[in-house]
């Protein structure tokens, strides 16, 4: 008699495991998109916080940041340039002027510290995307050329031809216009687009691509 009654327990009970496991593997599969989409936004906040991180640490500001075109971070401090590089510029440049027979010369050597950067009056953002980071922002440009030294070369005075402050004033003003048009026939504003590729590729390690999109004109020096 008890294995009769013993049986039908066993089935009952067997059915309840069953149905629990069911009813388990079920919310389990319910609740898989959700708990995934949470993973992942997890993941891109994390991101979001490195890219604000390594902005801090080049630049000592914080750019917006969104994710997947949600407003996360806003940009809180105010910086309006950021050098990336800076190259030192040699020049000359050289007075001869004639008049009535008696001439006068003046030639000078320049070496001057151009630096190349962003101006971030404008708009710094970043967007964190499941398959991309981008990172926009202006073009590089020539921010700023700085004098280290000049040296007189040649100073002759002809005998009624005299070297005036003027002549030396409008040498003096040329050497830096020089040493800017030299940094920008050799690039140096691409150059440092390309080093802050660099500099956030070394500091921000993702499993996505992080790519920079440069807005508005590149500007002429």
């Amino acid at each position: 008699m008890r294995g009769r009654f013993a049986w039908p327990i066993a089935v009952t009970l067997v059915v309840l495991i069953l149905a629990a496991i069911t009813l388990i593997i079920f919310l389990r599969v319910e609740s898989w998109p959700a708990r995934t989409a949470a993973q992942s936004t997890a993941g891109l906040e994390k991101l979001g916080r490195d890219v604000r991180a390594a902005f801090i640490d080049i630049a000592h500001l914080q750019p917006r940041i969104t994710i997947n075109n949600r407003v996360y971070l806003e940009q809180t401090t105010p910086t309006s340039e950021l050098a990336i590089l800076s190259r030192r510029m040699e020049v000359e440049h050289e007075l001869l002027h004639t008049w009535a027979g008696s001439s006068k010369r003046v030639k000078l050597h320049g070496t001057f510290a151009v630096k190349a950067g962003f101006d971030l009056r404008h708009d710094l953002a970043v967007d964190v995307r499941p398959n991309e980071i981008v990172v926009q922002l202006p073009h590089a440009q020539l921010l700023g050329v700085e004098q280290d030294a000049v040296e007189v070369l040649a100073f002759e005075n002809g005998f009624w031809n005299r070297i005036s402050a003027n002549d030396l004033q409008s040498e003096l003003s040329i050497l830096p216009q020089l040493a800017r048009q030299k940094a920008a026939e050799s690039n140096l504003p691409a150059e440092a687009e390309r080093a802050l590729q660099q500099q956030l590729n070394e500091r921000i390690h993702t499993p996505q691509p992080l790519r920079l999109v440069f807005t508005g004109p590149v500007k002429k020096d």
